[in-house]
């Protein structure tokens, strides 16, 4: 067992309410999902979901890395809750 003492982190430069404020205005939570392709035209809907979508889906079951061409699989991390438990 170390004898060093660890530091305590530092709190962040901004107060609890400016932290309140921040989370109280706008629109509640963080992050909105928006369309990455155009979704415009009965043209892009079918590239995007049915047909189209089995041309990528059949790529990825001959070779499961093409998942990381395809699919957001590569760009994806999500904390998911509904505020009743604290992270």
């Amino acid at each position: 067992m170390s004898d060093e003492k660890t530091t305590p982190p530092k709190r962040p430069t901004f107060t609890d309410r400016e932290a309140l404020l921040f989370h109280s205005q706008g629109r509640p939570g963080k992050l909105q999902i928006i369309p990455t392709k155009p979704m415009a035209t009965q043209r892009d809907l079918s590239l995007a979901y049915s047909p189209g979508v089995a041309v990528p889906v059949l790529a990825i079951a001959e070779d499961a890395s093409r998942a990381y061409d395809y699919t957001v699989k590569g760009n994806l991390v999500a904390v998911i809750t509904n505020g009743t438990a604290i992270l």
